[in-house]
C-alpha cells in the first residue's frame, strides 16, 4: 500500500488539513457501511470515473470526483478492486471556503462539476495526467488555491464551537460563551458545518466513542455509556441506532479496518 499525505503550505494551512495520495490497500471488492462523520471532504477515484454507494436499496453512481458533505447518517459504498484515490480532508468550518455555504451539502455525495463547474468536471483528467503521486497532489492544491473564496479564513467563532463541541461542551453554554444567541450559532454554524451544532455535538459524541473502542472486543457498554455523557445504556444504543442503524453489539461485531467501517452484508 503506497500512501503519501501533504501538508499544504500557508495560506492553505488555514484550511486543509491535509491531502491525500493513497492506492494499493484493497486486494478485492468489498462493500462497507461508513459511520457519519461531521467533516466533509473532496475525493476523486483515479481507478474509474465512478464512485457507487447503496442508497434505499438502489444503487447510485457519483462521478469520479466529488464532495462527500458532512453526514448524520451512515453511508454504505462499494470499494473497488485496485482502489486508489485523493483526497482533501478539510479543518473544522474550512470547506465552505472553496464550495460556499454546506448546508446543502448535508449528507450528501455531490459531483464535484456541479460545485466547481468546468474546473471540477475536468480535475480528474489533470490529476491522471499529473503522473505521478507528489505530481497529483501538486496540482490538487494549486486547484485548491484558486478556489479560496473570500478572505480564505474559517469562521474563528465556527470553528471554536465546532472544537468546543467535539469535546463535549453543551450547545447552550458553547452559545454563551461565544456571547451568542443560541439561534445565531445555529445559522452560522450550520453554513460553515452543513450540521446543526446539535446534530454535530451527536455524530462527535459516538465518535468519541468508536474511537475510545478501537482495537477491544470485550466493552461494558454501562462504562461507556457514563464515561462519554450518555444517559445511561439504553440511551447510547438508541443514538447508535439513530446514527449509525446499528446497536453497539452490533457495531462490534461488525467493526472492520478501523473504527468507522463495518461489514455490509
Amino acid at each position: 500500500m503506497t500512501v503519501i499525505v501533504r501538508r499544504p503550505a500557508p495560506p492553505l494551512r488555514q484550511l486543509v488539513r491535509q491531502i491525500t495520495y493513497q492506492a494499493g490497500e484493497q486486494p478485492c471488492t468489498s462493500v462497507e457501511k461508513i459511520l457519519p462523520s461531521p467533516s466533509a471532504s473532496l475525493w476523486v477515484n483515479l481507478n474509474r470515473d465512478e464512485f457507487r454507494c447503496l442508497e434505499g436499496g438502489r444503487i447510485l453512481s457519483i462521478p469520479g470526483a466529488m464532495l462527500a458533505g458532512p453526514r448524520s447518517r451512515p453511508l454504505v459504498t462499494e470499494f473497488e478492486q485496485g482502489r486508489a484515490h485523493v483526497s482533501v480532508a478539510f479543518a473544522a468550518g474550512a470547506a465552505a471556503s472553496f464550495f460556499g455555504p454546506l448546508t446543502v451539502t448535508a449528507d450528501e455525495l455531490v459531483p464535484l462539476e456541479l460545485l466547481w463547474g468546468r474546473h471540477g468536471a475536468v480535475l480528474r483528467e489533470q490529476l491522471l495526467a499529473a503522473g505521478t503521486p507528489d505530481a497529483m497532489l501538486g496540482v490538487l492544491e494549486e486547484t485548491l488555491l484558486r478556489r479560496v473564496t473570500g478572505s480564505g479564513n474559517a469562521d474563528q467563532a465556527v470553528a471554536t464551537a465546532a472544537r468546543e463541541l467535539s469535546g463535549g461542551k453543551r450547545v447552550a453554554d458553547v452559545a454563551d460563551g461565544l456571547g451568542m444567541l443560541p439561534r445565531t450559532l445555529r445559522r452560522r454554524f450550520s453554513a460553515q458545518i452543513g450540521l446543526t451544532p446539535k446534530r454535530f455535538a451527536r455524530v462527535q459524541r459516538m465518535q468519541r466513542v468508536v474511537r475510545a473502542l478501537d482495537g477491544h472486543s470485550q466493552v461494558n457498554w454501562c462504562d461507556v455509556a457514563s464515561e462519554h455523557g450518555y444517559a445511561d445504556q439504553p440511551h447510547l444504543t438508541d443514538e447508535f441506532r439513530a446514527l449509525a442503524d446499528v446497536t453497539p453489539r452490533e457495531y462490534l461485531r461488525s467493526r472492520v479496518d478501523g473504527p468507522n467501517h463495518l461489514t455490509f452484508p
